[in-house]
């Protein structure tokens, strides 16, 4: 019994260790151009799938109406800058880091800027 309190202690407190260590949120200002980013298959769902394919992202909240994507992440893995490139990464701009030309061509007309 003294043996499995002793383990269930170590997983407990490893665990409890695991989940404190590192987390960061950024709020990043972005480009979105159409009304109903989170239903259209370029906005929304293109962010959302970059990001949470960035190792060390944990939670992803795009807000359209302020333009505005804020990203929790475990920053032992990514930094801020990360989370920018991989915002660019989708083909859209992260504060005032520009989302390259090839990422911007592969959105929806609607995502573009008219």
């Amino acid at each position: 019994m003294k043996h499995l309190l002793v383990f269930v202690f170590i997983l407990t407190g490893s665990t409890l260790l695991a989940q404190s260590g590192g987390k960061e949120t950024i709020t990043v200002k972005t480009n979105i151009y159409c009304d109903h980013c989170k239903k259209c298959e370029s906005c929304g769902p293109r962010i959302y799938a970059q990001l949470m394919d960035t190792p060390g992202v944990r939670k992803v909240k795009i807000d359209e109406e302020t333009a505005s994507i804020e990203v929790t992440y475990n920053s032992e893995k990514l930094d801020a800058a990360g989370v920018r490139t991989a915002i660019n990464a989708a083909g859209f701009d992260a504060d005032d880091q520009p989302a390259p030309a090839d990422a911007v061509a592969k959105l929806d007309g609607c995502c573009k800027k008219k």
